[in-house]
């Protein structure tokens, strides 16, 4: 066991700490040079790969964001792996924090793991090894970030009490986006998406009165992470940032690892979560309908044409939505004290996890066709209800 042990840290001494890919082959190598004891190199490997996921939850990062750099820096071999690593730490907990998302350990015993892993991958040891080390390279590389939850098995998340949107309001409100995505009408699609932003909105008021009369459990704001990835990934950033806002939430961009950290109560954040995943797809499927009409009409569009469309679309539903947040706000004065409260506390929250911030200036929209056109799809997707749109 010590020689094992012996070799596994001479093959990361070789592969994890150079500053280049040399290491990688002679830190390969080491691994699969003793053939009879492959099993053996699987279940070190997963044991220490649990460790590296370990300390990656204490610096921050909760397994979608190490999920995300991993499909942006390497390649499905490795998003397997580092999926199986993650399954393999989470296991060790009775309970998970909420928006975990670890998967379940699919092999029987860590002895097995190493040719279960063969036979899965289709691959030999040597490439194996090799994939196994780039996975746990970036894992020490990780850099420490703002935490945005508890870490599993902290005791503070079994006492942690958080107002969920009602279950059954939460069914109709995936309903009603579902539909809303799947019609190819745009007025069926607006009003679809307008009653789906109406319940939102009623339930936070109804939410900031009941904390206010002290009915309503304790709550204190909190922050999740939703990612926010190429292409056009600058588009996607402020259309997120708009629906925060229109959700008493804050949203601060990180373009470097491709997510945005929202900061708001519970069930806002899930408004936020559920509102900006439909209108992106309705986004999306607007740009695409656009784009094959400005072809039939034999003009060819081009990367300028969509990224021009997604940031009129993010720009116009930010208008949108700000209307609306501000119309329902003041459909009954009494309650904007309540609302009050609820914004301070969620921008003191912000401003404690992200006392330094940068302001990013956008790539201009240089295709006419696609911001008016974008322009044209966010009016039709807009939260507003009976409104009139806004002028150009």
């Amino acid at each position: 066991m010590r020689d094992l042990a012996e070799t596994v840290d001479r093959a990361f001494a070789a592969a994890l700490y150079a500053q280049d890919d040399a290491g990688l082959d002679t830190g390969a190598s080491l691994l699969v040079a003793d053939q009879g004891g492959w099993p053996g190199v699987g279940r070190e490997l997963l044991a220490r790969g649990e460790a590296y996921v370990r300390q990656g939850w204490e610096r921050g990062w909760q397994p979608a964001d190490v999920l995300r750099l991993v499909r942006r820096d390497l390649d499905e071999r490795h998003l397997r792996i580092t999926g199986d690593l993650i399954a393999a730490e989470a296991r060790r907990y009775a309970r998970l924090p909420a928006r975990w998302g670890a998967a379940e350990v699919w092999w029987t015993g860590d002895e097995e793991y190493a040719d279960r892993l063969a036979q899965r991958e289709r691959a030999d040891r040597f490439t194996l090894a090799t994939a196994f080390l780039e996975v746990l390279r970036l894992l020490i590389r990780l850099p420490s970030i703002e935490p945005v939850g508890p870490l599993p098995g902290d005791p503070a998340d079994a006492l942690a009490e958080h107002a969920h949107i009602e279950p059954r309001m939460l069914g109709r409100i995936r309903a009603l986006l579902a539909k809303a995505e799947a019609t190819n009408f745009p007025e069926e699609a607006e009003a679809l998406s307008a009653k789906a932003q109406e319940l939102m909105a009623r339930h936070t008021v109804d939410e900031a009165l009941l904390a206010a009369s002290g009915k309503g459990p304790a709550q204190v704001p909190g922050a999740c992470r939703i990612g926010v990835e190429p292409p056009y990934e600058e588009a996607k950033a402020v259309l997120l940032d708009a629906v925060a806002t229109a959700n008493r939430c804050r949203a601060v961009w990180n373009s470097g690892f491709e997510f945005s950290t929202v900061v708001g109560f519970e069930s806002d954040l899930e408004a936020v979560e559920l509102l900006y995943t439909s209108l992106l797809v309705q986004g999306t499927a607007a740009m695409t309908r656009a784009e094959a009409a400005q072809r039939s009409g034999g003009r060819k569009r081009t990367k300028t044409f969509r990224q021009s469309f997604l940031l009129a679309y993010a720009s116009r539903l930010g208008h949108r939505l700000a209307e609306t947040a501000e119309h329902t706000a003041t459909e009954a004065p009494d309650n904007l004290p309540a609302l009050v409260a609820r914004d301070v506390a969620v921008t003191s929250r912000a401003e404690e996890m992200f006392p330094r911030t940068t302001t990013t200036r956008l790539r201009g929209a240089t295709d006419h066709a696609g911001w008016e056109d974008g322009t044209a799809a966010a009016d039709r997707a807009h939260m507003g209800g009976r409104q009139k749109p806004l002028p150009r």
